[in-house]
């Protein structure tokens, strides 16, 4: 069947799940459920990411052409419980859309921790059943947050968010299916923001080279450090929450460890990050902080798999005869 044919059968089946819906008022809720019972019938195999969207977005198409009223949010065929957290530190500005985005998708838990909010950020929440809010006085760092929210979270996918950065739901989407097709660590691509390789930070380098050591040169230099990322259940059970306190080192444990890893989806955060005093300028306290933490998860890696990680062993000069045909 090709893949016109298959939207237009799911803008039918959404047609028809709104027209069913006559006793009570149209809903993401009946969405999501008609939508996921549809799918599951619909089909038996895994289908990437971009296919899994077009069938959504056809059969929400198909759903608000009979709703009386339109549904924003996005039907996904997630069949355990979604989590996301949601990092912040004075976003009153920027959070209400950032977990406005997160419910338009099939979370049903959103987690908020707050760190050090001298601002409006906790009245900028609105209460809603799915969202809990947890609030330190203190500043403890978005890594520190994530690794909080996570210790709480009780999904078979956890999305991890920051406050300052709305994204749409549609880009948020892919990492939640992408768990939900079996793969445990999901990075967002940052690749294609990047500049070109002499004019990238000691940063960046620090990121390729870790994966590049071990053995996942294609991840080039995505890392648990940029949101947004998701986890499966199963990477969290591996490495524990705790480990999220220093990203690199999670991620260089999750490729020792051999969980699953992609980056399918870039999502620009790269020039949507927000300035601060701390993470401008070379040598800034964020640079320094991210650079120490890749230190810290090569020291990690280096005590499961010795010091040489997956460089060769061979004497200097026999590298030398080997390279020089000798």
């Amino acid at each position: 069947m090709r893949w016109e044919e298959l939207e237009e059968k799911a803008y039918r089946a959404g047609n028809a799940a709104a027209v069913s819906q006559t006793e009570n008022p149209h809903s993401y809720e009946h969405m999501q459920t008609s939508y996921k019972e549809w799918y599951g019938e619909k089909f038996n195999e895994t289908l990437p990411w971009r296919s899994v969207l077009a069938i959504s977005n056809a059969y929400r198409r198909g759903y608000n052409k009979f709703a009386k009223q339109t549904v924003q949010g996005i039907p996904l065929p997630l069949y355990g419980k979604a989590s996301a957290v949601v990092s912040a530190c004075n976003e009153g500005s920027t959070i209400a859309a950032v977990i406005a985005e997160l419910l338009r998708l099939p979370i049903q838990e959103i987690i908020v921790v707050l760190n050090g909010c001298k601002d409006g950020s906790f009245r900028s929440i609105e209460s809603n059943e799915r969202v809990t809010v947890v609030s330190y006085p203190e500043r403890l760092g978005h890594d520190v947050a994530r690794a909080i929210g996570a210790s709480l979270a009780s999904g078979d996918t956890v999305l991890f968010a920051d406050g300052d950065i709305v994204l749409a739901a549609e880009d948020l989407a892919p990492f939640l299916v992408e768990v939900e097709n079996g793969i445990d660590v999901v990075l967002n691509d940052i690749s294609p923001y990047l500049p070109p390789f002499s004019k990238q930070d000691a940063v960046t380098h620090s990121k390729m080279f870790l994966n590049y050591m071990l053995g996942r040169p294609d991840l080039k230099a995505n890392s648990l450090t940029a949101v947004p990322h998701a986890l499966s259940r199963r990477a969290l059970a591996s490495l524990g929450a705790t480990a999220l306190i220093v990203p690199p080192k999670a991620l260089a444990l999750a490729i020792a460890q051999g969980l699953k890893i992609r980056a399918p989806r870039p999502v620009d955060v790269v020039r949507n990050n927000r300035l601060r005093s701390g993470n401008v300028g070379d040598g800034n306290e964020v640079s320094r902080l991210i650079l120490g933490d890749h230190i810290e998860a090569f020291e990690a890696v280096m005590r499961l798999q010795g010091r040489r990680l997956n460089m060769t062993r061979l004497p200097r000069s026999e590298l030398a005869r080997k390279r020089n045909g000798r």
